[in-house]
């Protein structure tokens, strides 16, 4: 065989992350040729800088709070007596690497080409990759290069006193005081997982509450549980000046009254966002160009292809939207798949994606925000129930919510349209949204839901109580 037809592939992906290694996996199911190129591991952020190593983290911390709370509600005489930070590291890169090697041995079985290399485009169907040279793709080609964190103008990260997430994943001890910058979902989580290990904690976020894309009383909740944890959370507050001191940073913070605070921390964490990886990329070789926020944008959203035929976007390059999320980019990867192989691909219905934050307490929501849907002129039935109102909510204790918005048609005061959201705030209702994502992709209506029972004792029967109310048949709300 030459070396012509050796390069020569049906798809060519460029990025070995959840959207670009799904795409590759699909397209050889279906009898596609495949070139993978990764500059790095097959896994990316999601696999060895994110998601993974993250939740395993913040697994650790919730056996650190889970004796905490042992000890102090339940009389079970325990103490947490020193943390072995190695061990806890040795572990969570355990897991790390079973997984890395699931998926290398995945791409094996399919036999999909991983070729090691940066990747340019240089045409509408041709790549180079470093060290393995020109590639043809008859097909297409997949841009999935993912995301980095995004810096702030005069914040050098040195990856000591000031650090992104990747710095404070990797970090070799932990601090006894940090300040994070941000109250997304990578925020919230690290300031979370740092309190559970003992730090002291201050969150600023500058939008007026926490998870600002989330429903209105999903930031209040998780404020709340946070605030209980000993969480200083500053909500409607800007950082104004930050100064570098041998053993940490002295920051400005202005609150919405306009006050001036001093915060000392050991650590400044910069969690304000990721941006999109199009660097060495050479979109301009395929006639492509990114926007002013580095996102490159499908011509049509039911296929992610862009303005140049053949060539197609998923992960953290899509522009919203799309999530940013390990989950969506799985489902972008199968529809590009699909769509390049020449079946009828489902476009991503973004509205039924499930959002997570594995903090303490943990969020979870799908569909419309209450705002949203009185932004959009809908008639709407909002109903909400305290997890402490059911008994396994007690046992647990640590408060949240859920919330349930729901079209109002016809008469007779209960909500009788579809549902538009589900929103939870509490333990483990990341393991429970599966159920609210069902329900609002299905437009089912409450009283749908209200048909089926849910266990008793669990969580979830704060759920079946809500949609209960909402069909006018609860008993325990009004």
């Amino acid at each position: 065989m030459s070396q012509t037809e050796t390069n020569t592939t049906d798809v060519l992906v460029i990025g070995g992350g959840t959207g670009g290694y799904s795409t590759a996996l699909r397209a050889a199911s279906l009898g596609l040729r495949v070139v993978l190129a990764e500059r790095d591991l097959v896994g990316g952020t999601c696999l060895h800088r994110g998601c993974i190593p993250s939740k395993a983290m913040l697994h650790a911390a919730e056996l650190v709070d889970g004796i905490t709370q042992a000890r102090e509600r339940w009389g079970v005489k325990a103490t947490v007596d020193s943390l072995d930070w190695p061990a806890l590291v040795a572990t969570r890169d355990t897991i790390v690497a079973r997984n890395h090697q699931g998926v290398a041995g995945h791409l094996r079985a399919a036999q999909v080409r991983v070729v090691q290399g940066s990747a340019r485009l240089t045409g509408p169907r041709t790549v180079h990759i470093e060290g393995a040279g020109e590639f043809t793709a008859r097909r297409g080609i997949v841009l999935a290069t993912g995301s980095r964190p995004r810096l702030l103008p005069g914040l050098v990260a040195d990856g000591r006193r000031v650090v992104t997430s990747d710095d404070a994943l990797f970090a070799t001890e932990l601090p006894a005081s940090v300040l994070v910058l941000g109250g997304g979902a990578i925020g919230v989580e690290y300031a979370s997982f740092h309190r559970s290990m003992g730090a002291e904690v201050t969150l600023v976020e500058a939008a007026g509450r926490l998870l600002p894309l989330e429903d209105e009383d999903v930031g209040r909740h998780l404020a709340r549980g946070l605030r209980k944890r000993g969480i200083t959370v500053r909500t409607g507050s800007t950082l104004t000046a930050t100064e570098l001191l041998p053993d940490g940073v002295r920051a400005t913070v202005r609150t919405p009254k306009g006050d001036e605070l001093v915060v000392g921390a050991e650590r400044l964490l910069i969690a304000v966002g990721r941006v999109p990886v199009t660097d060495g990329l050479d979109l301009a070789a395929a006639g492509l160009s990114a926007d002013e926020r580095g996102f490159v944008a499908p011509a049509d959203r039911s296929r992610l292809e862009t303005a140049v035929p053949g060539i197609h976007v998923v992960g953290d390059l899509l522009p919203p939207p799309s999530l940013g999320l390990a989950h969506a980019s799985f489902a972008e990867g199968l529809l590009v798949a699909e769509t390049l192989a020449g079946l009828p691909g489902r476009a991503v219905d973004y509205a039924t994606v499930p959002r997570v934050t594995y903090s303490s307490p943990q969020t979870a929501s799908v569909g419309l925000t209450e705002a949203e849907a009185r932004a959009r002129g809908l008639e709407i039935k909002v109903n909400t129930m305290p997890l402490a109102a059911t008994a396994k909510g007690m046992v647990h204790g640590q408060g949240g919510m859920v919330k349930v918005i729901a079209a109002a048609e016809g008469a007779g005061g209960h909500a009788t349209g579809p549902v538009l959201g589900v929103h939870l705030v509490g333990p483990h209702v990341s393991e429970m949204i599966a159920e609210g994502q069902l329900i609002v992709a299905w437009d089912a209506e409450p009283s749908d839901v209200a048909a089926h029972i849910h266990a008793h004792p669990t969580l979830s029967e704060a759920v079946g109580e809500t949609f209960l109310t909402l069909a006018g048949r609860g008993l325990h709300q009004h």
